[in-house]
């Protein structure tokens, strides 16, 4: 299993992102490691604000484009009414292929 995610930072910026492993990668992120994003070595990450569950790497990534994508107030709006997805992302995607767990 793939998670496409979003996550909120200090500065109310959303950093967005894909991994096999949520708790890991939060954990990677708010501990500035190595393995952290660059975005996320200046940016403070506070938590997963919204995560999308799918089958492989491949639609994972393609989500993530698609939302990294999106205006500020489209993916604030998405964090907060997952029935945008389908709105959002309809031409590009078969909902069904995601999960919302977040």
């Amino acid at each position: 299993m793939y998670y496409t995610y979003m996550m909120r930072c200090t500065d109310n910026s959303i950093y967005t992102g894909i991994t096999t492993d949520l708790a890991r990668r939060l954990e990677e992120h708010s501990q500035k490691t190595e393995k952290g994003a660059k975005y996320t070595h200046s940016h403070t990450v506070l938590k997963i604000e919204a995560a999308w569950k799918s089958e492989n790497r491949k639609l994972a990534s393609q989500l993530e484009y698609q939302i990294k994508k999106l205006e500020k107030s489209q993916k604030e709006a998405l964090v907060h009414n997952n029935a945008l997805f389908s709105k959002l992302f309809a031409e590009k995607f078969n909902e069904e292929d995601f999960e919302r767990i977040k």
